[in-house]
């Protein structure tokens, strides 16, 4: 069995390897059992990236990374393993309820033994960046899911299509109550990276988001500590 884990940006590669240099679009296998691909943001980055992971024998997917939070129980370095997904249009998906079953008996002892916490629920599909807590308390009481992404519905409809279980595995970096900084969303580019010349010069004529974005990352290094706790696990997460 080979676990195949898919890794949108660049800041969340490091919870899984600080060895090895991955190119966007790209995958390297961690160990015999475990390949990892660098998607890049986005659902059509991700698609390709499990795409890519099942060609090279994957038969099991994994969707990792960070999440904002939807409800108000999550906070920062909360880890979130995902019961179900919901894409843009309210289209419902299963994750695999054996695989799921093994992996909430696993988290939930590693929870218990680091101290962070362990919530299951929906994962939210979103195709922009919601950055007002407002937007994130509508969207909770629309869907009843506690966290959205931009990838993991994308991996999931991969793996349904292929016939093969799927996880979603995901830390909260921002938690519903915070609106994030307009520095963030004035410099991403059409790939969802953060380019940090724009940041640079945005925050030259905008100081005052300074605080914010020393919030957001101090949130960001939370959610990191708990999936690098989480990576520890990985050969009995992905043995079952």
């Amino acid at each position: 069995m080979i676990t195949g884990i898919v890794v949108a940006l660049i800041q969340e590669l490091d919870t899984l390897t600080s060895k090895k240099i991955i190119a966007k679009g790209q995958s390297v296998f961690l160990t015999k059992t475990v390949a990892l691909a660098y998607s890049g943001a986005g659902a059509n980055n991700a698609k390709a990236a499990a795409e890519l992971l099942i060609s090279q024998g994957a038969t099991q997917l994994i969707s990792w990374g960070c999440a904002a939070a939807l409800s108000s129980n999550l906070q920062s370095g909360n880890l979130v393993l995902a019961n179900g997904l919901i894409d843009a249009d309210g289209t419902a998906l299963a994750v695999n309820a054996v695989w799921h079953h093994h992996a909430k008996s696993v988290l939930s002892k590693l929870a218990c033994e680091s101290g962070f916490a362990l919530r299951c629920g929906d994962l939210l599909e979103s195709k922009i960046l919601v950055a007002t807590s407002r937007d994130k308390q509508q969207l909770h009481q629309q869907t009843k899911a506690i966290a959205l992404d931009m990838e993991s519905i994308a991996i999931a409809k991969v793996a349904h299509a292929h016939n093969l279980p799927f996880l979603a595995i995901r830390t909260i970096a921002d938690p519903v109550t915070m609106d994030l900084p307009a520095a963030v969303s004035q410099a991403l580019n059409e790939q969802g990276d953060v380019q940090i010349g724009k940041l640079l010069k945005f925050l030259l004529w905008h100081p005052s988001e300074a605080k914010g974005l020393l919030t957001l990352g101090q949130q960001f290094n939370a959610a990191k500590t708990t999936l690098k706790l989480v990576a520890k696990e990985l050969e009995h997460l992905t043995t079952y």
